[in-house]
């Protein structure tokens, strides 16, 4: 039987154990070691079904962009699956993006890279077979090390991407979101806009010096999901940055040492409120609202995932949905998130409504959140929200990739190893005074960015009296 057959027969008959996955488990174990040139490896063995999810980070996301070229980090790990260089051994030839997509089929397995704002990452999926995971491995480490970032490609993925983001400036969403981000994040890098500009002075002298400087083994945060032994996952984890340039050596010390990272400041909380009207011809309105959030490894984190959740992001049965849509009918909806990394990301509410209703939308939406923040959720509302998560909680762990999504989070913001198996009873602990002082430590309702597109000109609405007993 081929690899490629064999790859097929195990993903199928592999997959009606999915759902049994975490549902045995009484605790999830993660080990956690660090390997001699600095990988930081986490691992959770799971050998229900013959699956290796892996995941590698690295502290090279867009946060770390200059302005200029903003969007480096997504095009530079985008390109890195267009084609490899030749390697130094005879067996290893160069191989455009089309052999190098036949490879990865042939062997039944994926391995692809992105970037967000704070992280450059790459996953691989294989079957835990060791002829096939072992190919796959090698595969990745070639992948990870020796990318050819061709020139050719590059020029026709560019034109691309500027043409995509020409015709998304036709589209009001986009507009309204530009100029948020550009409200609440400054001059901060989490506010940089990838134009045409900012991707023609991208070349790809840039992207290959962005890998050289930054995807380093010791700069690596490496999880582990799927039917490997602790030994198994460790050599797997060295073959996949065996290629990798190792640390330089200073020469005061003579020992490999991972450099320094520039620090990127942190997000300015805004001092005044910042309003924004802005002229469209759209059949709705947008309007936006909020300000700079928390950071994801905020003690503050779970209180205010629960509380949003009653406010705006428990759909139908948030606090907004209640005023804005059922009571009133002015948008069919709208909603809340914090948006937490490793600097304060955006909290946000959103709505499209007409025109001629954007401003009384928004006064409504002004006074929930601002009744919210001043006395925080029922203890109903709490109870319902507590039930609803909990017992949801399982299907975030449903899967190999939805556990390694949960894992890598760990990982890479330093969380307690033991944060999956404590979640719920730390939600189930939650109080409605804890959940109205960690908005009212986190939120200013009077000092927010609002912007409003494609509103039509009238009159402010009259005052609005919004109810707290919405979900009695």
């Amino acid at each position: 039987m081929t690899l490629k057959k064999i790859a097929a027969h195990a993903f199928i008959s592999s997959a009606t154990a999915l759902f049994l996955i975490n549902s045995a488990w009484a605790a999830i174990p993660i080990e956690h070691w660090t390997q001699p040139q600095g990988a930081q490896v986490f691992l959770v063995q799971n050998h229900a079904i013959p699956m290796v999810d892996v995941q590698l980070d690295f502290d090279a996301g867009s946060r770390r962009d200059p302005a200029s070229q903003a969007g480096l980090a997504t095009v530079t790990s985008a390109m890195m699956s267009k084609g490899l260089q030749a390697g130094t051994a005879s067996a290893e030839p160069a191989m455009d993006e089309n052999a190098l997509g036949e490879a990865w089929a042939d062997l039944g397995a994926h391995f692809g890279g992105h970037a967000s704002t704070d992280r450059m990452s790459f996953a691989l999926r294989s079957l835990a077979y060791p002829e096939l995971l072992a190919q796959a491995a090698a595969l990745a480490s070639r992948q990870l090390a020796q990318p050819a970032f061709p020139a050719a490609v590059w020029q026709r993925e560019r034109e691309a991407m500027q043409a995509s983001i020409r015709e998304a400036n036709t589209r009001p969403a986009t507009v309204a979101g530009r100029a948020f981000n550009q409200a609440v994040y400054g001059t901060h890098p989490y506010g940089f806009e990838v134009t045409p500009e900012t991707l023609a002075a991208i070349d790809v002298r840039a992207m290959a010096d962005l890998h050289q400087r930054s995807v380093l083994a010791c700069r690596a945060t490496v999880t582990v999901v799927g039917a490997v032994t602790r030994d198994q996952a460790d050599a797997l984890v060295s073959t996949l940055l065996s290629r990798l340039a190792p640390a330089p050596k200073p020469a005061s010390t003579g020992a490999h040492s991972c450099p320094a990272l520039p620090a990127v400041a942190d997000i300015a909380a805004l001092t005044q409120a910042i309003e924004s009207r802005l002229a469209f011809d759209s059949a709705q309105a947008h309007v936006l609202m909020g300000q700079p959030g928390f950071k994801r490894n905020d003690p503050d984190f779970l209180a205010l995932t629960v509380g949003n959740y009653i406010l705006g992001g428990g759909g139908f049965v948030s606090r907004l949905t209640e005023e804005v849509r059922e009571k009133r009918g002015l948008s069919y909806s709208v909603y809340s998130y914090f948006a937490p990394a490793m600097h304060a990301g955006a909290f946000t509410i959103g709505l499209q409504t007409r025109p001629d209703q954007a401003e009384q939308a928004l006064q409504v939406a002004r006074e929930v959140l601002a009744r919210f923040v001043s006395e925080g959720p029922t203890e109903a509302e709490l109870q319902a929200a507590k039930a609803n998560l909990i017992g949801g909680f399982a299907l975030r762990l449903d899967s190999n990739r939805k556990l390694l999504d949960n894992v890598a989070n760990i990982a890479w913001n330093k969380l307690p190893l033991n944060y999956l198996d404590t979640w719920t009873q730390h939600v189930e602990q939650l109080t409605t005074e804890q959940i109205r002082a960690a908005f009212a430590r986190k939120l200013q309702p009077q000092r927010m960015a609002t912007v409003v597109l494609g509103a039509a000109a009238a009159t402010p609405a009259p005052a609005i009296s919004v109810s707290t007993a919405v979900t009695q």
